[in-house]
């Protein structure tokens, strides 16, 4: 969550509760096997219906359109999710598996993860033998390369950037919609199987940021520009067969998709069918009811939190619902460019008066989060949630109080939140939390289309605010130098670092850790700049969503990958029969 994605807030996930969630894509600290009694449901391998058959169709059931299927241009959960799953591979994927394993990454396309030279920053791989488009033509290391190019295109905004900000591109490149290719300077292309990508800096995980849909195949005779997102030309396991845009989508098999060049995907389904005229309640009384077609159908989105608990009161149906935490955070952002949140002891002061347990009933109570005790979720930090202050989960108004007295607001002050409409009981529990230090909030309601450009505004924004972000893959750095590198900060249309935190000390470390060529130096060292932004406290971290989804009783294979923020793993999911 907008899992796992540099620009995510421009284009925010529906979160949990419509919270705004920021780049693109969760919490592997319990067991997901186990059972945590709030909601997530699974069996003992952690698999809700154990291993599919092969064949049958797969409904899924939707409130909306996708709003991008071209690779270039996927940067939202659950659609990366989907993408990635069904229509298209990249050099590396993730594994399909529930809890920490399925944070691994395995060999897609490429034949391995890559191999670095040149300090990290030369990065090539090798492609397998037998890959074919669904026409049966081959799929071939320049078509990867235009994908690629195509992500620095104008004309097709809104995918991942990881491409501009690694690669030694040229100043000014704007992509190959108009004949200009990358040179090899950038990207090489030595025969039709090698694919050699030249970096501005070391990149100690680059092979995790091959996961992203940017570095799969898009051959140029197929191009269309802005309405690829229509058909993208298949190299998975399923292909296009119609799409009426917010109405219907359906594929069919891929049948040049060869397995045995795929150790992920398992295309259990021969048909997948999503109707997406739906609406979220509609959504849940068809799949408590369980009738007919509807048994072999999954929710493409989230538990309405009015319906959970009818859910997890009726044992049949919990039995069928998954809830994993998202590996996303939600905030109270504070606005560090105007008083009086540029003071940071009154920053520290907020740390202590809010009330998550409030704040997380308003948001669906346990079944549906957890409280957040860190920026980082414990997708980053080895499945297990730092608690940097250890602070009560109700807060502590008499610490707080005494920190505001230091700060030079014995008395209290008062000031806005900005939040969507939608999200006004949430900005009530903060409101209620903070009004037993004599801090006094008004809540400013607006439409949720119009949060982000009034948050991104340096004129515009409130005090307070509340929204989110989610890592690209698990790794510290999608997450921190997004939020809070102050150098990434503009007047308007600021998407990241919406605290507009700015701290040169923090910039630098940044910088240091980005030219770390060891993974594990890198994660320690984030894990140690991270206790030093919560001791500056920019934002408060409020809860980690997780994201209810209820699945027929036809169905096997459902859990949810924390890499996909909480989403149900489409590589796996099918049919425990076909009827």
């Amino acid at each position: 969550m907008t899992r796992r994605t540099h620009t995510a807030l421009a284009a925010a996930i529906a979160a949990a509760l419509t919270l705004g969630l920021g780049a693109c894509s969760s919490n592997t600290s319990s067991d997901p096997g186990a059972g945590d009694g709030k909601g997530i449901t699974t069996e003992g391998n952690g698999i809700i219906g154990g291993t599919p058959v092969k064949g049958g169709t797969l409904n899924i059931l939707s409130n909306q359109d996708f709003s991008q299927l071209d690779p270039t241009r996927n940067w939202v959960e659950p659609e990366m999710d989907f993408g990635l799953r069904t229509l298209y591979r990249t050099l590396t994927t993730f594994k399909a598996a529930p809890g920490a394993e399925g944070l691994q990454i395995v060999p897609d396309l490429a034949t391995d993860l890559g191999t670095p030279s040149d300090n990290a920053k030369t990065w090539t791989f090798h492609l397998k033998d037998g890959l074919k488009y669904e026409d049966g033509s081959p799929i071939v290391a320049d078509d990867i390369k235009y994908n690629v190019e195509r992500s620095f295109s104008p004309e097709l905004p809104g995918g991942p950037d990881y491409a501009k900000q690694y690669l030694n591109a040229p100043k000014g490149y704007a992509g190959p919609l108009k004949g200009e290719r990358l040179g090899k300077e950038a990207i090489e292309v030595p025969d039709a199987k090698t694919i050699i990508f030249h970096l501005k800096r070391p990149v100690a995980e680059f092979g995790y940021t091959v996961t992203l849909p940017t570095f799969a195949p898009v051959p140029i005779a197929k191009e269309t520009g802005a309405n690829y997102s229509n058909h993208p030309f298949s190299s998975g396991p399923y292909k296009i067969e119609s799409y009426d845009r917010g109405k219907r989508l359906v594929l069919v098999r891929n049948t040049n998709w060869d397995p045995s060049t795929d150790t992920v995907r398992k295309a259990y389904p021969d048909k997948i069918v999503v109707d997406q005229t739906l609406d979220r309640a509609g959504i849940a009384d068809r799949l408590v009811a369980d009738q007919t077609a509807d048994q072999s159908a999954i929710a493409y989105t989230e538990l309405l939190p009015a319906k959970v608990s009818d859910v997890i009161t009726n044992p049949s149906v919990k039995a069928r619902l998954v809830s994993q935490s998202e590996g996303c955070t939600a905030f109270l952002e504070m606005n560090t460019s105007k008083a009086p949140f540029d003071n940071p002891k009154l920053r520290l002061a907020m740390q202590y008066a809010v009330d998550k347990e409030q704040f997380q009933s308003a948001v669906g109570g346990p079944a549906l989060s957890d409280i957040a005790t860190d920026n980082l979720p414990p997708a980053l930090t080895d499945g297990t949630p730092v608690d940097h202050f250890k602070i009560p989960a109700a807060g502590d108004t008499d610490k707080a109080k005494q920190l505001m007295a230091e700060a030079g607001y014995p008395n209290g002050f008062s000031t806005e939140i900005t939040v969507a409409s939608a999200n006004r009981q949430q900005a009530e529990a903060i409101q209620a939390g903070l009004k037993r230090v004599n801090v006094n909030v008004v809540i400013d309601p607006i439409d949720a289309s119009a949060v982000n450009s009034v948050q991104g505004d340096k004129n515009k924004q409130t005090g307070l605010g509340i929204a989110g972000w989610c890592p690209d893959y698990p790794s510290a750095a999608t997450f921190l130098p997004m939020i809070y590198d102050g150098r990434t900060v503009t007047d308007t249309g600021n998407q990241g670092d919406k605290t507009r935190f700015n701290d040169p000390a923090v910039n630098a470390e940044f910088d240091r850790i980005a030219g770390l060529t060891d993974v594990k130096a890198a994660n320690d060292a984030y894990l140690a700049l991270d206790g030093k932004i919560m001791d500056e406290s920019p934002a408060v971290p409020l809860s980690w969503q997780k994201k209810p989804l209820l699945v027929g009783s036809n169905i096997a294979g459902a859990f949810a990958n924390s890499v996909w923020s909480g989403q149900l793993d489409y590589a796996v999911i099918g049919l425990k029969s076909v009827k």
